[in-house]
């Protein structure tokens, strides 16, 4: 049984983005060379998370709109009486906290096990962000 590391760098422009890595992944499962196993996709932020859906614009669209109605930016938050990093987001750890900070996915054949609609994004609830890393393990058995 191998394991193997590897980690995607993405740059955010909106406040809430849904960024599809599901071919960055599947590439970091081909250089791991695991045959069968699992990959463990995690984000390294509190405000950032890992999800799996399906990634059609106008559902990425009712899910920014449905994140902003759970927790509007405009609220009245006590964490935004501190100042951790000069940023008022409080609504954005409100949001990711109802999200998932990974996923894992079997591997067969050297292959995520992914269904026909479903990609792997990572979503941005606090942008705009220069870097977000995203690290991704590889466990299994090797090819």
């Amino acid at each position: 049984m191998i394991t193997f590391f590897d980690e995607i760098k993405v740059s955010t422009t909106k406040p809430i983005e849904f960024i599809d890595i599901t071919d960055d992944v599947t590439s970091i499962i081909k250089n791991s060379k695991v045959s069968t196993g699992y990959a463990i996709i995690f984000s390294q932020h509190t405000t950032g998370a890992i999800r799996i859906s399906e990634f059609e614009s106008s559902l990425m669209t009712d899910l920014a709109a449905f994140f902003e109605k759970l927790a509007p930016e405009s609220g009245n938050y006590l964490h935004n009486t501190t100042n951790v990093d000069n940023r008022r987001n409080a609504h954005s750890h409100l949001q990711s906290i109802l999200l998932n900070s990974s996923e894992t996915v079997p591997i067969k054949d050297g292959k995520l096990m992914l269904g026909k609609w479903q990609k792997i994004f990572f979503i941005e609830v606090d942008g705009s962000r220069t870097e977000r890393k995203i690290t991704i393990e590889v466990v299994g058995n090797e090819r």
